[in-house]
């Protein structure tokens, strides 16, 4: 290789490199070019970096291979914990739901089972309570029952309650559950909880209310025929009742619901019975008033004649009755006598239960016959002055196997017995 400078007009030029090859004769010479000198470079150096690449490749390759090995275990681990967390929150999820279904179906279970007793009962308590209403349309008027809830309208007879949420949360007590209220992030299933709670306490209030109104019934029936009876006894007359009531005691022991309304209801249908029986009891007493709305003009007792002016005894009480008046019978019974009877002059004589029989007599005209049914009140004569008399009046008596009572006292107690019956 030799280098060779030649001088020029513009100076001295560098003569490029040249590569002689000389074998035997032959000799062969080329130039290298400075970029052939550098790719020439390039290539070794590349071929020197992957040559470094590759043998580190090959030492650290295991180390890579575990850190890789070793990465993807972690994230597959990572991987797996997640999805098992994930899982176990789809099982608490549904466990939940099955549980809450579980205590829906429960409650609607139990819901329906009450409206089917209510339903029940309702149709036990409408003969019944219509047979109360109809007694209590003639009794004085009874203590009005407690005022109810303003969440809660329903009547015993059947009006449905008011089973809104707006009444649940105000709710103090929960009968299945203690979630009351309304709290944030309330699911539905707290929501229908709580509705559940507020039908469950609205169906409570209609029991507790057709019990109130048995319990008020039966009362008012117990407490009429208790006063019926005390008024005829107060009267001295017969009270022959068997009012079912016997000494008995012991301690208060609370029984089931269903126990209790059939109780109740046994109950009030008894009172109805014996106040059944006191009314008809009654009715069979002469009590009634045989001329409404006239005075007494002569009482029961000994008094002095009006035709001889000596003492004698009365046997009867007079009437101060017009000519023509109405008399009636006091109480149903058979006539057994209409007629001509003696100083009684036109009389009828009516026999009673019991051994009662009243007279009726001085009518001007018998309106019945003998062995006649005659209804208390019915009209028996008109008022005369006929036998032993001396004006128009009503002579009426009150008799039992024979013997004069006192009518006085009859009338008296027909007078309070009268707004019960």
């Amino acid at each position: 290789m030799a280098e060779t400078s030649r001088s020029t007009v513009f100076g001295r030029r560098k003569e490029p490199h040249t590569v002689i090859i000389a074998r035997g004769d032959h000799i062969r010479h080329f130039q290298v070019r400075p970029w052939v000198v550098a790719l020439a470079g390039s290539a070794f150096a590349a071929m020197a970096i992957g040559y470094l690449l590759a043998t580190s490749y090959l030492v650290f390759r295991d180390d890579l291979i575990d850190a890789t090995s070793a990465r993807q275990a972690r994230l597959q681990q990572a991987y797996e914990d997640r999805i098992s967390a994930l899982r176990a929150q789809v099982d608490r999820i549904t466990s939940r739901q099955m549980l809450d279904q579980q205590l829906m179906e429960t409650k609607v279970g139990e819901l329906l089972e009450r409206q089917t007793q209510l339903t029940q009962r309702h149709g036990r308590l409408g003969p019944i309570l219509d047979r109360a209403e109809a007694e209590a349309a003639t009794l004085p008027p009874a203590a009005p029952l407690p005022p109810h809830k303003p969440d809660v309208r329903a009547e015993s007879a059947g009006r449905s309650p008011d089973f809104s949420l707006a009444s649940a949360a105000t709710t103090p007590f929960s009968f299945w559950s203690t979630r009351n209220s309304e709290a944030p992030g309330e699911t539905s299933a707290d929501r229908a909880d709580r509705l559940f709670v507020a039908i469950n306490l609205s169906l409570r209030t209609i029991e507790s209310e057709q019990l109130t109104r048995i319990n008020t019934l039966a009362e008012d029936a117990y407490q009429t025929a208790d006063a019926i009876s005390n008024v005829l006894e107060d009267a001295g007359l017969p009270v022959d009742i068997d009012d079912g009531k016997s000494g008995i005691g012991g301690p208060l022991v609370t029984i089931s619901n269903p126990a209790l309304f059939d109780t109740k209801v046994k109950e009030l249908d008894e009172a109805l019975d014996l106040l059944d029986r006191m009314k008809s009891e009654a009715r069979r007493l002469p009590i009634a008033n045989p001329s409404p709305g006239h005075s007494v003009s002569s009482t029961f007792g000994v008094r002095k004649d009006p035709l001889l002016g000596s003492p004698a005894m009365h046997s009867g009480i007079d009437f101060r009755a017009p000519m023509g008046s109405d008399a009636r019978v006091t109480a149903a019974g058979t006539v057994v006598t209409a007629g001509w009877n003696g100083g009684y002059g036109r009389m009828v004589e009516v026999q009673h239960a019991g051994g009662f029989t009243t007279r009726y007599g001085h009518l001007s005209k018998v309106l019945v016959k003998k062995g006649q049914q005659v209804s208390a009140g019915a009209v028996v004569g008109k008022v005369g002055s006929s036998g032993r008399s001396t004006g128009p009046h009503l002579h009426y008596e009150v008799r039992r196997n024979g013997d004069a009572l006192n009518p006085v006292r009859f009338l008296k107690a027909g007078k309070k017995v009268s707004q019960y019956l």
